[in-house]
Parts: C-alpha cells; sequence; structure tokens
C-alpha cells in the first residue's frame, strides 16, 4: 500500500498547488456566479488559496474553512484577506457543524483525497440549508487533468512508487453526477475547466515540485543519478516556449446542485 499524502506547509503548497487551485477557481466562480451574502463552507480549505477566492469575489456574509493539516491551517489564517473567515481542524466526513448552517458549501480540490466522497457530499448536503447550494471541483484524475500527472508518468515510468488519493476516480465527470445524485441533490449540473499556467524555466518548474506532498518525499529519496535521469526525462516531456517557458496545462472537473426544500 502506498504512503497516504498529506499536505502540512501551506507555503510550499502555495508555489505548488495553491497558484493551479486559483486559476482553476477563477473560471469554477464566473460558473457558479453565487449571489452576495450568502454563508459559506470550504470543505478541505488547505492554506486558503480558494477561500480567498470566495471573500475576494462573493461578498460573503460569513465564511468558515476546515481541513484536517493544522499547518495549512495556521497559513490559511495568516493571509491577509482571510481574517474575516473562521478555520477549524475536521472531517469531511464528519463535518463539526449542525444541520441548515451554510448557504453554499465548496469542496475545492479536494474529493479525491475523501476516502468515502459520497459520505463527504452528504455531510456538505446535510450542513447546508434547504435551497442552498453544493459544489466542488477536482482534477480529471483518470483522465490525466492532473498539474503534474506528466511527472507523475515519467517516474511510474522509471518504476518509482509515488502516493495514491484514495478516490481518484470520484474526480471523473461522470461520477461527480451520480455522487451529487446519490445525495439527493437538484438542478445538478457539470462542466469542464482548462487551465494553464507558465514557469519562467526549468529551474522554476523543479523548485516548484520539491513542494508537493504527492512527490517531494520520493524525491528526497532518490539518488543522484535517478534525480538527473528524471530531469532529462522532464526536459523532454515538458513543453517549452522559444524563450524557455514553460507551459503546463490542467484540467478540472465541476459540479453543482441544491439542496431540495
Amino acid at each position: 500500500m502506498t504512503d497516504q499524502i498529506r499536505f502540512d506547509d501551506g507555503a510550499a503548497y502555495e508555489r505548488y498547488m495553491g497558484k493551479w487551485s486559483q486559476l482553476a477557481g477563477e473560471i469554477f466562480l464566473d460558473w457558479l456566479a453565487p449571489e452576495t451574502g450568502l454563508r459559506w463552507l470550504d470543505v478541505g480549505c488547505g492554506n486558503g488559496a480558494f477561500t480567498e477566492r470566495i471573500i475576494e469575489r462573493c461578498a460573503p456574509a460569513s465564511v468558515q474553512g476546515i481541513d484536517p493539516s493544522e499547518g495549512q491551517l495556521a497559513f490559511a489564517r495568516e493571509r491577509p484577506a482571510l481574517r474575516v473567515a473562521e478555520f477549524r481542524q475536521g472531517d469531511a466526513m464528519a463535518q463539526p457543524f449542525p444541520d441548515d448552517t451554510f448557504d453554499a458549501a465548496v469542496m475545492p480540490l479536494v474529493i479525491f483525497f475523501v476516502p468515502d466522497p459520497a459520505k463527504g457530499v452528504a455531510e456538505m448536503a446535510r450542513v447546508v440549508c434547504p435551497g442552498g447550494t453544493v459544489t466542488a471541483y477536482a482534477w480529471d484524475m483518470p483522465g490525466g487533468g492532473f498539474p503534474y500527472d506528466a511527472l507523475h508518468s515519467e517516474m511510474r515510468g522509471m518504476d518509482i512508487a509515488l502516493p495514491v488519493a484514495p478516490s481518484p476516480a470520484a474526480s471523473a465527470i461522470s461520477a461527480l453526477q451520480e455522487l451529487w445524485t446519490g445525495a439527493g441533490l437538484s438542478a445538478i449540473e457539470t462542466r469542464e475547466i482548462a487551465v494553464q499556467r507558465t514557469f519562467a524555466d526549468f529551474d522554476d518548474y523543479w523548485t516548484t515540485i520539491l513542494g508537493g506532498a504527492s512527490v517531494a518525499p520520493t524525491l528526497a529519496a532518490m539518488g543522484p543519478r535517478d534525480i538527473a535521469l528524471l530531469q532529462e526525462r522532464m526536459r523532454k516531456r515538458l513543453q517549452f516556449d522559444a524563450a524557455g517557458k514553460i507551459i503546463c496545462n490542467a484540467r478540472a472537473n465541476a459540479v453543482k446542485g441544491r439542496v431540495p426544500g
């Protein structure tokens, strides 16, 4: 069995995945087009990358975030824009809130980390009031949409074992549709989100991935020869422009539905 993926360093996560989360989150919020003045819950809020988008764009009445990592939450609490938000350690499958507490709940880039995704969606539906919105967006893991899918592919090609999220299949469009239907939600809609990020050069890319919880421990345990081989394979695999910048693409799936009532 592979090790569990844990994100505890908020600053490293910001560079590795927070920027990606915000790129996808902007498109996601455009699509969601939420009303202002809502009570929001950010499930698996991590270091607050998407929570910041909620506050800056949605003029919420309140925002609460839960995450299992105190290290990530500590980073979130230090974001200047998030001083009005409340954060607590919590489990997506057993949320520490009464029924009908929120108007909107979102699970940003999280559902594939939830051991029982159906329970996580059911919990969001429980804590959102009738007529409220239950939403999520997640990298299309089965379809190769993860931002660092090429890196993972090259590492697997070298027979290097990587930690695997417990529920990668849950991020497929069809799976999201089934999960939201199974939770009794109505007016369900889905869409794909395509994003692109530019790295200044290979060093920028490599330094960024060193902060990724899914690969950093494995890279740290590799010998110099294997590291050099992996870097060579990645230089051939990545897309460089004329100026030497690296263009990376990613794709997420999004879903939204309403609590009946």
